[in-house]
């Protein structure tokens, strides 16, 4: 091998890991996170991304176009609306890869968790395996504490919705003689523990589920939805 091909060989290895690089470089702000995180959940117009994470329009738009340009979301047009989707599922699973590794790796993550979800100690919890097996059992009622436009794009069959903005209106609501499971985006969403703290407050049974809609979906679960797209 010349010096010029082992010069030329070592470019074409750099751009290729660059490219790699690219795509963990779009990763590489938590707001561009969060994005993935939420489009896990469903389509989202860019106004509707804006607001769920606490943007403006101009700099959702920024993150939105940086993961577009990644590979890692898809697009559609409505009339003047842009909508924005994971490219696929490994988008998500590289989410789910990059929150384990996280979680496993930095040290500060407990604390990090803590501050946002509070002590969990005291809410019980239930795995998907268990769910499944007693899905369908009378005893037991599903409630979907994320937004309604997510509940919308998909849910878990024969959950409730319960948006996070109706907790108080509508849990004394649901009936006192079932155990009421919650489940809502994920290992790191807020609203189930907050539903299950509420609901364990009255004397109530209740439990929120470990994952969220989008690792269920994942393992096969089925998925019911309200609209066109999910």
């Amino acid at each position: 091998m010349t010096p010029q091909s082992t010069v030329g060989q070592r470019s074409a290895k750099n751009a290729l890991f660059d490219g790699f690089g690219a795509v963990a470089s779009a990763m590489a702000s938590g707001r561009r996170v969060e994005i993935v995180a939420l489009l896990a959940q469903g389509e989202r117009s860019v106004e509707s991304i804006a607001d769920a994470i606490e943007q403006s329009v101009a700099n959702a738009s920024h993150h939105l176009r940086t993961l577009a340009r990644a590979g890692l979301l898809a697009t559609r047009r409505d009339g003047t609306r842009i909508y924005y989707r994971l490219a696929d599922q490994r988008v998500f699973d590289l989410w789910a890869a990059l929150r384990d590794v996280t979680a496993r790796h930095l040290a500060t993550m407990g604390d990090l968790a803590d501050g946002f979800l509070g002590d969990r100690s005291e809410v019980p919890t239930i795995s998907q395996r268990e769910l499944r097996k007693q899905l369908d059992s009378d005893r037991m009622l599903l409630i979907d504490v994320r937004p309604l436009v997510e509940y919308d794009a998909g849910h878990i069959p024969g959950a409730i919705p319960v948006p996070p903005d109706r907790l108080d209106e509508l849990l004394p609501k649901l009936p006192k003689d079932r155990e009421i499971v919650a489940y809502c985006r994920g290992p790191y969403c807020v609203y189930a523990d907050e539903a299950v703290r509420m609901l364990m407050a009255e004397g109530r049974t209740a439990r929120r589920l470990e994952e969220g809609l989008p690792e269920w979906r994942r393992k096969g679960g089925a998925i019911a939805s309200n609209t066109a797209t999910s």
